[in-house]
């Protein structure tokens, strides 16, 4: 198929078999000119090979490897017409491999990838890099997410995982560029955490390769390095990583893949390697074993110890660092807990000591500890010994300069704040600190009722994203007269978008409310932002429904959310009543799915209505009895117990009122946020236009109507 730069030449025996001049060599690759393509000392090939056969990469998480770069410039000083990159790699460092696709691609040669092997992890992405993909029948293809180790606390990891997750974005582009996938399709097969292998016709069945090869010739086995216990864990880079060439008299008659001429010297000999295979594992396995045996010599006493050294022993994938996991929960899965808990304590530096000691004396003199709100968690605060109890916002800067190195001894005040605030990692941050739980805290306990009958959801961009709501084909259909099936068709789905939009403020702090002391007018000003972002989703949220004089915002169908033609608008209109309210239940379950096919059976869940019909809302579905035909009757209140929630809020005017069914069940509406992120966002810069510092208050989120099947409305 055609590429970038054309199509490019892969037919069998279209390459003579001869001699290859090697240009360019590293541990693991080489450069050379393909047969016959060059002429004369010192000639440009108009034809080249790049060989990658072997791991990838010197150090995966260490940074792009000296090998790697060799490569990439190696290749850049390559003029040829045409470059073939042949691949048989378990992968190895992503940086390397990132870096190799890139030049690949942009590489001037007509590129053609084959992979002769295997072609797993990173090396799968180099693979997808030419104009024209190539893959031997009998090979393989491997697609999963990027993986590495650290060593830190539980924000380090957070932090590495989120660097894990932007390689991922970052190789999915290049994977969706191959297949005609979005990235978001393409980045699933890395984020799921499994392996995704491919045979040579199920990668060209996804549109990974464009074409099938001969099967190669392979050997029973490989060395030791080439398994996928020990590539997946990235050998050392003084292994040897020399590419295996493959003796010209086993090339296949007509196969694609050119046969290889080499020194007698240099050809391969299959019983060597399968002796050195052999060995290699025996050896591997012998230092395994020993490793494990060191874990456990100490604690061979404890019940169950020497049972799961056995298994250990007896796992050959298991290797001693997984081993050492499993007898730590064994451990700890027969330890006594002290104080009715594990003691785990976090790793909390000078600086962090400080910072939080200083934060908890700041939020108790505010007051904000104090703030609180159903199903919400006390932000505890114990000022037992702590040393900052009872400073000043003036003490705390004139410590921080100290600690900074300087003498504020002699001083004024304003040039104390000043020097105060010109430090990076002490005074701004303590602000920021107590500002931002102070703007939390305000914003969690803000009372808040669209999470009672909206959906909750998440985008990852600016962007509008699809909601899609599928159909169904009903029931199954019964034979014809002649015993035949017949074809049904899909109905088309139904989609909704939403996008998300940036609300925000800019706040600022200043000298004098440092000098002042004026802790109230800090923490203040952050609560009210918090209590704002709140309110900000809160009202979005009534405005959508306000919109069409009260009919809802415009669905995809170009009519309001509460429509004539969407069934969802009571026939009888009126204040709550029993048999009001059981009409509207029976029109919500009586809605047909996107097909029509079936009914949703959908029930409502929440009661929505205004102030002024909140009371009589709960006095008719809480009554016991219905009393409403005659005084003298004792009817059961067939409607008693119908939701699970009744809100009125002041935001709603007039005398309509609505039923809403679970959000999880049947959204209606939806209220969406960047990342999942739901908290307002703080981050601070020193002061341009005040004296001090400035504090940005961001909200990234977007309403939209994405159903109307979850919902019905009263006129009242």
């Amino acid at each position: 198929m055609p590429g970038k730069k054309g199509q490019a030449d892969i037919t069998p025996g279209a390459i003579t078999p001869a001699p290859r001049t090697v240009l360019a060599r590293g541990d693991w690759w080489e450069i050379r000119a393909a047969p016959g393509s060059q002429s004369g000392a010192g000639a440009q090939p108009r034809a080249a090979e790049l060989l990658i056969y072997g791991d990838i990469g010197e150090d995966i998480w260490g940074g792009e490897s000296t090998s790697a770069l060799g490569l990439v410039r190696a290749l850049a000083d390559i003029e040829a017409d045409t470059l073939t990159a042949r691949i048989n790699s378990y992968g190895g460092s992503v940086a390397d491999g990132l870096v190799i696709h890139n030049a690949l691609r942009h590489h001037p040669a007509q590129v053609t990838t084959s992979i002769d092997g295997v072609a797993l992890s990173i090396a799968s992405l180099i693979a997808v890099a030419g104009d024209v993909v190539a893959m031997a029948q009998n090979a393989r293809l491997m697609i999963h997410a990027p993986w590495g180790g650290m060593v830190g606390n539980a924000n380090d990891a957070r932090k590495f995982a989120d660097v894990l997750d932007g390689y991922a974005r970052s190789m999915a582009s290049s994977y969706a560029r191959k297949t005609g996938q979005t990235v978001d399709e393409a980045a699933a097969l890395l984020l799921d955490g499994a392996d995704h292998w491919y045979s040579a016709d199920e990668a060209l069945a996804a549109g990974l390769i464009d074409t099938i090869t001969d099967a190669l010739a392979i050997a029973a086995s490989l060395p030791a390095r080439f398994r996928p216990g020990a590539a997946l864990n990235h050998p050392p880079a003084t292994a040897s990583r020399q590419p295996p060439a493959a003796p010209a008299a086993q090339q296949p008659e007509g196969n694609s893949m050119p046969a290889q001429t080499t020194p007698p010297d240099n050809v391969v000999d299959i019983d060597a390697v399968r002796a050195e295979a052999k060995a290699q594992a025996l050896a591997a396995d012998r230092e395994r074993r020993a490793a494990i045996q060191a874990r456990f010599t100490r604690h061979l006493a404890m019940a169950g110890v020497p049972a799961l050294l056995d298994a250990c022993l007896d796992d050959a994938a298991c290797q001693p660092e997984a081993a050492g996991l499993k007898l730590l929960d064994h451990i700890g899965a027969a330890a006594t807990p002290i104080n009715g808990a594990l003691g785990i304590a976090p790793g909390e530096d000078e600086q962090d000591k400080h910072h939080r000691a200083a934060s908890d004396a700041l939020l108790a003199r505010a007051g904000v500890h104090r703030l609180r709100a159903a199903g919400v968690p006390d932000l505890n605060i114990d000022l037992a010994g702590n040393p900052f109890r009872g400073q000043t916002l003036m003490d705390l800067a004139r410590a921080s300069v100290r600690r900074r190195g300087q003498n504020p001894d002699g001083m004024d005040k304003r040039a104390i704040v000043a020097a105060a605030f010109q430090t990076t990692d002490d005074f701004p941050v303590l602000l920021e600190n107590v500002m931002h739980k102070s703007l939390q805290r305000s914003f969690v306990v803000a009372a808040l009722t669209w999470q009672r009958f909206c959906a909750t959801g998440q985008v990852s961009d600016f962007r509008a994203h699809t909601r899609y709501r599928v159909g169904s084909i009903g029931n199954l259909d019964a034979l014809n007269e002649h015993g035949e099936f017949t074809r049904k068709a899909i109905p088309d789905g139904e989609k909704a978008t939403i996008t998300a939009g940036t609300r925000g403020n800019i706040i600022a702090i200043t000298r004098e409310v440092i000098i002042n002391d004026d802790l109230g007018a800090l923490t203040s000003q952050a609560m009210t932002l918090g209590r704002a972002s709140a309110r900000t989703v809160e009202s979005a949220v009534y405005a959508r429904l306000a919109e069409n004089s009260g009919a809802g915002p415009t669905m995809q169908d170009g009519q309001p959310l509460f429509h004539a033609s969407h069934n969802n608008i009571a026939a009888t209109a009126g204040a709550p009543a029993v048999a009001i309210i059981e009409a509207m239940r029976v029109q919500m379950a009586s809605q047909m799915d996107i097909g029509a096919n079936d009914y949703l059976d959908v029930r409502p869940a929440v009661w929505l209505g205004p102030l002024s019909l909140g009371g009589t809302a709960r006095e008719v579905l809480g009554a016991e009895y219905n009393d409403e035909a005659s005084k003298n009757q004792k009817r059961p209140n067939i409607v008693r117990g119908l939701v699970d929630d009744i809100v009125d809020t002041p935001r709603l005017s007039g005398t309509a009122w609505y039923l809403f069914a679970n959000p999880v069940d049947a959204p209606v509406l939806e209220v969406a946020f960047l990342d999942g992120v739901q908290e307002p966002y703080l981050e601070t810069r020193g002061g341009w236009d005040v004296d001090g510092a400035e504090m940005k208050v961001r909200l990234d989120f977007g309403t939209a109507g994405i159903d109307y099947r979850g919902a019905v409305r009263n006129a009242g």
